[in-house]
């Protein structure tokens, strides 16, 4: 029973696995298509949310039915709790890169207010955040999952620094107050998305020490 447990607990983390890179992937295109004005890599963005919804879905009928089948107790349980809770949060990274989508599309046709440097740098250092915390929660590796924690603080210096950035062109530019906006909500996406994951990071703790920390 136990051989058993453990090899549809390896299943599960694989999925976990499959939807990360699938998160991953639409997190990085989506502010590729932002800086390139790509609309078509936008709209395909969009389009494969679905793709990243069913495999939330799929994975959770996974864990209910291991909660069901073989009643885990303690760590065991802890597991599953944390792998319903990692698809939680890697759905929402995902809303937030379709939501960058959309911006895209709302003013790719205009001419940008500046080069597009520290989003894309911010939305490699959250895609990064992403992969190092789900190999560290396939790895049961605390001190990974805390060095992934400890990379928000790098989005979070970004996130300022745009922001400053934005708010000095609007002061300077009010005519171009509407699109620093969107610029200005980019990054709050992707600020927020490293939230997201020092939430993933929280739960990997909790799941191989049973202590519940903040990594904020």
């Amino acid at each position: 029973m136990r051989d058993h447990f453990e090899k549809e607990i390896e299943k599960l983390q694989l999925e976990i696995l499959k939807m990360s890179s699938m998160v991953e992937e639409c997190l990085i295109l989506s502010t590729t298509a932002l800086k390139n004005k790509d609309l078509k890599l936008a709209r395909s963005v969009i389009e494969n949310d679905e793709a990243i919804d069913n495999k939330e879905i799929a994975i959770e009928d996974q864990c209910l039915k291991l909660i069901a089948l073989q009643q885990p107790l303690a760590k065991d349980l802890r597991i599953i709790a944390t792998a319903m809770k990692i698809i939680t949060d890697l759905e929402r990274i995902a809303d937030y890169a379709v939501d960058i989508s959309k911006i895209t599309l709302k003013i790719a046709n205009e001419e940008y207010i500046k080069e597009l440097i520290d989003i894309p740098l911010m939305a490699q250092k959250a895609a990064e955040m992403v992969r190092l915390s789900i190999d560290a929660y396939i790895n049961s590796d605390v001190e990974q999952a805390k060095h992934a924690a400890q990379l928000d603080d790098e989005v979070d210096h970004l996130h300022r620094k745009i922001f400053e950035e934005l708010i000095g062109i609007m002061v300077k530019h009010p005519e171009k107050v509407n699109q620093a906006t969107h610029f200005l909500l980019v990054s709050r996406y992707l600020e927020r998305i490293g939230d997201h994951v020092t939430n993933i990071c929280e739960r990997i703790i909790y799941s191989e020490t049973g202590a519940r920390v903040d990594l904020n």
